[in-house]
């Protein structure tokens, strides 16, 4: 679908002398799950924060589910989902106690229904009297995504919703995510998992406030126009620093029991493997750069304002 539910430019914020958002603009389509990828302190929860009606932008323009970002706040936030990193819940509260609690927040009519109904879809019906303290991980998630559902939100913002769970938890929530997304849901997730991010159907990359990249997932890796060769043999992890010397290469990492070698100068790049090759006896084989390939690139040229 071509309707745009996020449409915003130049979105900046500031906390004292510190610029966290600098000129965001991003666009997302109705029923579009929409990776947002950054290390710590980038500003993306700062800008998932704008863009529900939690804060107030400095300066920039734009719409979220039809509205003024600067003027219509309110009316955002009650068409809007939000999940927080850290869960927000009553631990001395039952799941079925704590979702008609938010129920009742949202001042709704037919709460117990809407309750019902979100216990049922995100399968909590056996565990519907558990203190929510007592949930693991994974289910404190689904109830967490389950509070965020009761109100039929047009928009989901997801802050890191799958850190520390377990890999099926994760892989169960994602499968949730599409099933959301193709009932036509809009889905906003940032998270730090390149295996997540290759599942969203855009991208946009942020680092200390400016947006670096954005794109599908395909789009991204060829832009960073990166060549990557993967070296393999005895001993290369005590290479890695000869490596990181060789003319053309821009960056080294590790992927298990190899390494990749990234360069944007494919011909000097190629040249110094060869040599390498040679005097050392390792495989070095042409592969297709990763999306990790590219976020790695992406940080290695970008500046912490900071210095740390």
């Amino acid at each position: 679908m071509d309707e745009l539910v996020i449409d915003v430019a130049g979105l900046n914020k500031r906390f004292g002398d510190k610029h966290v958002v600098r000129d965001l603009g991003l666009q997302v389509r109705k029923g579009e799950i929409y990776g947002f990828l950054g290390p710590n302190g980038s500003g993306k929860t700062t800008s998932i924060r704008m863009l529900c009606g939690l804060l107030t932008p400095d300066s920039g323009s734009g719409t979220c589910l039809g509205l003024d970002v600067l003027k219509d706040s309110a009316a955002i936030k009650r068409q809007v989902g939000y999940m927080t990193q850290k869960f927000s819940l009553w631990d001395d509260l039952s799941i079925v106690e704590n979702l008609d609690f938010v129920a009742r927040m949202f001042g709704m009519a037919d709460r117990r229904e809407a309750v019902d109904r979100a216990i049922d879809e995100l399968g909590l019906g056996g565990r519907r009297k558990q203190l929510a303290g007592t949930l693991s991980g994974g289910w404190k998630q689904r109830l967490a995504l389950a509070s965020c559902l009761l109100h039929r939100p047009r928009l989901l913002l997801l802050d890191e919703p799958t850190a520390g769970v377990d890999p099926k938890a994760r892989r169960d929530f994602w499968e949730e995510i599409h099933r959301l997304s193709a009932s036509g849901i809009t889905i906003l997730v940032s998270t730090h998992y390149m295996d997540e991010a290759e599942r969203c159907h855009r991208l946009a990359y942020i680092a200390y406030g400016n947006l670096l990249a954005s794109g599908t997932a395909d789009e991204v890796v060829a832009n960073c126009q990166l060549n990557t060769w993967e070296i393999a043999g005895d001993g290369i992890h005590g290479l890695a620093g000869r490596l990181r010397q060789l003319p053309g290469a821009d960056l080294v990492a590790s992927f298990g029991t190899t390494l990749h070698v990234s360069g944007t100068d494919r011909p000097r790049l190629a040249a110094s493997l060869q040599a390498l090759q040679k005097d050392t006896g390792l495989v070095v084989t042409p592969v297709a750069p990763s999306l990790e390939d590219a976020f790695i690139h992406l940080m290695q040229h970008t500046a912490d304002p900071l210095g740390n």
